[in-house]
């Protein structure tokens, strides 16, 4: 993967300030942003990926300390992050107070969080609001001849044209070269719980706990 330029994140995450969509490159595939606090811009992501309302996007929290003042962090929850983040790990975590949640109504309660040490997380750390993400890809396509998550500017460019969705910023790092998604652990009450396996391996979780994680 290419690196992108510090002048370009800048771009980007002016973009997503003032209400816009920007597609920026990780490891693993192209992924769409909009403010999380943006209804209406959150909503444009929803329609084009024919995606439900119900099937949160995932947060993407620039800092540990972010993550600390916003949500409710279980001793489990902590030694994940400490062990895998910024990574290819996504948590389920509780909101500290229904207030904030009430903002961040396209990333849900408990809230899907993670960080990032790429692009994603560049942006994240950049952006003078709250950044919510998901692939580049229509929902639920699973036929046999689907490509999947966009992982070329050119399968992003596909994706633009088929939905017509208005995208302010498109970051080109080339090819996303990681064929899996996320791993995700519910870790919403005490004791975590997988809900996907992922890039980072079920048995790495475990050790990181130092015990058997299981869904």
């Amino acid at each position: 993967m290419r690196s992108i330029p510090l002048d370009q994140i800048h771009e980007a995450a002016r973009a997503i300030e003032t209400g816009g969509l920007v597609i920026v490159p990780t490891r693993r595939w192209y992924m769409i942003c909009a403010d999380a606090t943006n209804e209406a811009a959150c909503r444009s992501i929803f329609h084009a990926k024919q995606r439900p309302l119900t099937k949160s996007l995932v947060l993407v929290s620039p800092s540990a300390d972010h993550c600390e003042r916003h949500f409710v962090v279980h001793h489990e929850a902590r030694k994940l992050m400490e062990a895998f983040w910024p990574g290819d790990l996504a948590l389920l975590l509780p909101w500290r107070d229904e207030q904030t949640s009430a903002q961040y109504t396209a990333v849900g309660a408990p809230a899907l969080v993670t960080r990032s040490s790429d692009a994603l997380g560049r942006l994240a750390e950049a952006a003078a609001v709250p950044v919510a993400a998901t692939t580049v890809n229509v929902s639920g396509d699973a036929h046999a001849d689907a490509p999947g998550p966009s992982i070329t500017v050119d399968e992003v460019q596909a994706f633009l044209k088929l939905t017509d969705v208005p995208v302010s910023v498109v970051l080109d790092g080339g090819v996303c070269p990681a064929g899996d998604h996320l791993a995700i652990v519910d870790c919403s009450t005490p004791e975590a719980r997988l809900v996907r396996a992922g890039l980072v391996h079920q048995r790495a979780l475990s050790a990181a706990l130092g015990r058997e994680l299981v869904g």
